[in-house]
């Protein structure tokens, strides 16, 4: 599943490409995705500047003119494609054809992804949204934010950070990553990341996430760009998916293992993480 350095990426793509323009119409293939689209979605699109593309953890939102917000998750395999109109192509669900000859379709092989409208006014109480934790990247994921909430929870500090209610956007990948930069094992209880070891991890969340971002996201499976360029970022991983490898440290005797926690893997050195 795309994390927040992929959504982020398509949305600097996407915002490039649509903001300012007008969709001038919806072709709606398929509505039945992991929730059906709302009522009149086309209707509600058609005719309407796009006014901004923003995200909040691994949603996209698309700000129309008159304070509608799409909603847009891309689930599994889910894909923003820009391109000229072109004939769809097999899994292109929704298209979106805006004025220049611009065209936005989203591509879902598997349908987990969803589409959903809703008002600005209404939008942090919308229920994909409200339970959110805040923007790693904000002001208001600090150190001292994340010690508070990490306070007396016993859970593994690796789940925590996969808790869309403590910190927003995090998956499996950064969250690996982030705990090796950081230098704590991913076993660790989320009561013992406290004081400086909170800052350090909020550094290391920060400087793991800006670096994907950088290198346009990581492309594993189905991920690509707005434009269909293939993210870079994999071919930075220190730990991620290097199980049974040396680690980034450079010491043959430090090798990267693999454990499973709340049924994902977990990738760590146990030397260099604590």
């Amino acid at each position: 599943m795309p994390e927040l350095p992929e959504v982020e990426t398509i949305r600097r793509g996407l915002a490039k490409a649509l903001e300012g323009r007008k969709c001038r119409a919806v072709l709606v293939r398929r509505g039945d995705l992991r929730r059906p689209l709302s009522e009149k979605f086309g209707e509600r699109i058609e005719n309407r500047v796009l006014k901004e593309v923003r995200r909040r953890a691994k949603y996209l939102l698309f700000y129309l003119e008159d304070n509608t917000v799409l909603m847009a998750h891309l689930g599994m395999s889910g894909r923003m494609i820009l391109s000229g109109r072109s004939k769809p192509a097999l899994h292109d669900h929704v298209i979106f054809d805006f004025e220049g000859g611009v065209r936005l379709s989203f591509n879902d092989p598997r349908r987990f992804g969803l589409m959903e409208l809703t008002e600005v006014d209404g939008l942090n109480r919308h229920p994909l949204i409200s339970g959110l934790g805040p923007e790693p990247l904000g002001n208001d994921f600090n150190g001292p934010f994340l010690s508070a909430v990490l306070a007396g929870r016993r859970a593994s500090i690796k789940a925590l950070l996969m808790d869309q209610k403590i910190v927003a956007g995090l998956g499996n990948i950064y969250a690996c990553e982030s705990l090796f930069l950081a230098r704590l094992s991913p076993r660790r209880l989320g009561a013992s990341v406290a004081g400086i070891r909170s800052e350090r991890l909020v550094w290391a969340i920060r400087e793991v996430l800006n670096a994907a971002i950088a290198a346009g996201g990581s492309s594993l499976r189905d991920y690509v760009q707005a434009d269909g360029a293939l993210g870079y970022f994999q071919h930075q991983f220190k730990v991620y998916g290097r199980a049974d490898q040396a680690c980034a440290s450079g010491e043959a005797t430090h090798v990267v293992r693999r454990l499973v926690q709340s049924s994902r893997s977990t990738f760590y050195c146990p030397i260099c993480q604590r």
